[in-house]
């Protein structure tokens, strides 16, 4: 569960993860040839500022990547039910298959998703149980590569020490504002965005629901308590050792709980 590549033919999601590549693309080379680079071969940064920086943004890319082609809980053709579940499984009413509640049917994904949350033209998938995870890191690490990068544009011009042995015949410093400009304008764009999205993200595990739920309030326990928080992003995550959530390079292990709601009575 969860190991299987999940590819969606979109050409919009396509597209959108293409920009996001960029992006990534753009400040991993840009960042370190005019700033982390020449700032450490003159002193004025240590080795850990450029090892933290490359850290960040191939966690970043890794999770964008494996949330991408993860299996985000595709529901098979022919569904083994549990004996003791069966009353918790319903019929989709798009594709007349069976499936278990707090699922939904991705339009355009073609299938029905266990638990999705939504689908993200930014990785060109949905969000479900099985990948839900990968793309909270992928909002973390975004965040954090973004505000980098953006406090590396500021000390750049306003706290490191100027450079000395800048070679006016490289592109890249003979247009060093122009680029770094473009830098700090997509890393506030990024930082803006992904910080709202990755807020309602964390509300919706403390809460126990889905985007969807909230959007169509069709969840009849949304005001009642809920799990403890810990227990809510360990099934997320897949693991109860906190240390794991934080690591893309892994396989989901999907805890023994039951599709249905947890204080169902």
């Amino acid at each position: 569960m969860g190991r299987q590549i999940h590819f969606v033919v979109d050409p919009q999601g396509w597209c959108c993860m293409g920009l996001i590549i960029f992006v990534w693309l753009y400040n991993t080379i840009i960042i370190p040839k005019v700033i982390l680079f020449p700032h450490y071969e003159e002193g004025h940064i240590s080795v850990l500022a450029i090892l933290c920086y490359y850290f960040c943004s191939l966690f970043c890319i890794a999770s964008l990547l494996k949330a991408s082609v993860a299996d985000p809980g595709k529901l098979p053709e022919n569904p083994k039910i549990p004996i003791t579940e069966r009353e918790y499984w319903e019929l989709c009413n798009k594709c007349n298959m069976m499936r278990p509640k707090r699922s939904h049917h991705c339009s355009r994904c073609g299938h029905c998703v266990r638990r999705m949350d939504h689908h993200c033209p930014w990785i060109n998938n949905c969000v479900g149980e099985d990948n839900h995870w990968l793309f909270l890191q992928l909002c973390f690490y975004t965040q954090i590569l973004s505000s980098y990068t953006l406090i590396l544009d500021f000390c750049h011009y306003y706290y490191f020490l100027p450079l000395k042995k800048e070679n006016w015949d490289v592109f890249v410093f003979r247009h060093e504002l122009a680029l770094l400009r473009i830098s700090a304008f997509m890393g506030i764009i990024m930082l803006g965005g992904i910080s709202g999205l990755f807020y309602t993200q964390l509300m919706g595990i403390f809460t126990d629901t889905t985007s969807i739920e909230k959007m169509s309030n069709c969840c009849e326990d949304i005001s009642r308590p809920r799990k403890p928080w810990q227990q809510t992003f360990s099934e997320v995550f897949g693991t109860h050792w906190k240390i794991l959530w934080f690591i893309p390079f892994r396989q989901r292990q999907p805890l023994r709980v039951p599709y249905h709601f947890a204080n169902h009575v």
